[in-house]
């Protein structure tokens, strides 16, 4: 597959399951619906690398890598995005995603040693502006309180914890690892950290951890365990690969567009001139970050 289709099966895939995570809210611990999703998606992926007879073995080196991501990316990152959902908004959160995309420019800057490329840091800035075009009304909705601070502490470290699960990633790829073993372990390292921290959660608290009863936890749980994770994440890895995690995380910003667009037919979202704007700026910043525009592409020094 190309890129194009890549990015379209990431966006297409995540503006859904902002709508199927609200279904996982309330019902069990957020670690333990995690962890559920992760227990599917791992195991999905080990059954296909063993009907295609795909090597398991990698390196040392690799697996600690790759726990990394698990614990980042699949196991902090999304325990605290659920946690953060309960008590925000979904557009804050997606205004405040769009934080993954500065974070992997200095990230991959610092750690990688990988140049700065403008048009990313220019595009990702105006998706920003796009972001908030989109979802003005909501952002007048919001007052500030203990809660709401708690949840948007709660979404930063969230992000932050994606970014450097999506360096540490890129690394692991461009060595050569490939992305379907990669996702199996990463998942599978993220799903025993879950399991090992919804114990531990229960025993300190003393606290039954409830088996939810409501169809819909488990209808949610499916897709996002089958396309949100093997699916999504699989894209989204190999776009990583491709692109780098800086231009790739541009995802985190299109997906908002899909998201109002169910929310039109399920909840009756109202666009506005605003929100229209909105999706053009975006597009316009995805069309700049991917180097489509090149007047903001960086360019090499002039040799003397």
């Amino acid at each position: 597959m190309n890129n194009g289709v890549l990015f379209a099966i990431c966006t297409l895939i995540w503006g859904s399951t902002w709508i199927a995570i609200t279904y996982q809210i309330g019902h069990t611990a957020e670690t333990l619906a995690v962890a559920w999703r992760y227990t599917l998606a791992a195991l999905c992926l080990g059954l296909f690398c063993v009907v295609r007879g795909m090597p398991f073995k990698l390196p040392l080196h690799i697996h600690i890598k790759m726990a990394g991501v698990g614990f980042f990316l699949y196991c902090l990152n999304y325990s605290l995005l659920y946690m953060a959902q309960a008590h925000i908004i979904s557009a804050l959160l997606a205004l405040m995603s769009s934080s993954i995309i500065y974070f992997n420019v200095v990230l991959r800057r610092w750690w990688l040693k990988q140049p700065i490329r403008l048009e990313v840091v220019v595009g990702a800035t105006f998706g920003l502006v796009g972001i908030v075009c989109m979802f003005v009304p909501e952002f007048s909705k919001v007052s500030m309180d203990a809660a709401l601070a708690a949840g948007l502490s709660i979404a930063f470290v969230s992000f932050f914890s994606a970014s450097i699960g999506n360096v540490i990633s890129e690394r692991i790829l461009t060595s050569g690892t490939p992305v379907i073993q990669m996702n199996f372990y990463a998942m599978s390292y993220a799903m025993v950290m879950l399991y090992t921290t919804a114990l531990l959660t229960q025993e300190i608290s003393q606290e039954t951890l409830v088996i939810p009863s409501a169809p819909e936890f488990y209808i949610s749980l499916l897709y996002l365990a089958i396309f949100g994770s093997v699916l999504a994440f699989g894209s989204y890895m190999k776009l990583v690969k491709e692109m780098g995690a800086d231009k790739a995380a541009y995802v985190v910003l299109v997906y908002p567009i899909v998201a109002l667009v169910i929310s039109t037919f399920f909840e009756g979202y109202t666009w506005s001139w605003l929100s229209v704007l909105g999706v053009v700026v975006v597009l316009m910043g995805n069309a700049i970050a991917m180097g489509k525009v090149p007047i903001f592409m960086r360019r090499p020094p002039l040799s003397s």
